[in-house]
């Protein structure tokens, strides 16, 4: 995965962490950059348009949740990835975050070495000149065809399987809220319950034989190899 050339910004009041997130991506080769508060992550958002804006939860200003809505308010950070960080656990918080546009999570004390991997998965988006086909790792998935395939393998799925497949594999490392999944896959089309989700993912699981997608308990699911 080429690393050069993606800018990052993270905004964190804690100085300590600002450094070893800084330093652990750079190693990566990633172009980062910094911010200390939720008013001057927002001012250094508009002057770089990062590819992927790393944000503390509690910020001094405004919060990381603040900053994310306005900036998911404005055309230019429609598609930017947003990692929140953050020191809460619990299920309501991380679902506000979600449904505000964060693309994942990753949780204090940090990991650097979580954080790193979180932060490729994310980048870890290959798509065909096409813009259709998705190939992450040694699995391709041709919207047109309806086709998985696996090293070269076909996997057969039904439609709704394979549009969920698709769906999740769109932002590899992104956290689908169950919500989210029954609109984007079933629509208003008829009426399902988390049930019918958990069975489709079960029925993939099994037919693709590969463990690449994660269920995040309470919350939803998210794709990663």
């Amino acid at each position: 995965m080429e690393t050069k050339g993606k800018r990052i910004l993270i905004a964190d009041d804690e100085p300590d962490i600002l450094e070893i997130v800084s330093y652990n991506l750079g190693k990566e080769g990633y172009e980062v950059y910094t911010a200390k508060d939720g008013n001057e992550a927002i001012e250094r958002a508009k002057q770089l348009n990062p590819d992927l804006i790393i944000l503390d939860v509690m910020m001094p200003k405004k919060t990381g949740v603040e900053v994310c809505s306005i900036l998911r308010s404005q055309s230019l950070f429609q598609e930017t990835l947003i990692i929140f960080l953050t020191a809460m656990s619990d299920e309501a918080s991380h679902i506000k975050g979600l449904e505000t546009g964060a693309d994942d999570y990753v949780s204090k004390p940090i990991s650097p070495k979580v954080l790193v991997s979180r932060v490729n998965a994310l980048f870890r988006r290959i798509h065909k000149e096409d813009g259709k086909s998705l190939t992450i790792g040694n699995i391709n998935i041709d919207p047109v065809k309806f086709n998985v395939a696996i090293d070269g393998k076909e996997v057969v799925l039904a439609k709704k399987e394979f549009e969920l497949v698709y769906l999740l594999a769109s932002k590899p490392g992104r956290v689908f809220l169950r919500n989210e999944i029954l609109s984007q896959v079933w629509g208003n089309e008829v009426i399902v319950g988390d049930r019918t989700i958990d069975v489709h993912i079960r029925k993939v699981r099994q037919k693709m034989g590969v463990d690449c997608i994660t269920t995040v308990k309470g919350v939803g699911y998210k794709f990663e190899i």
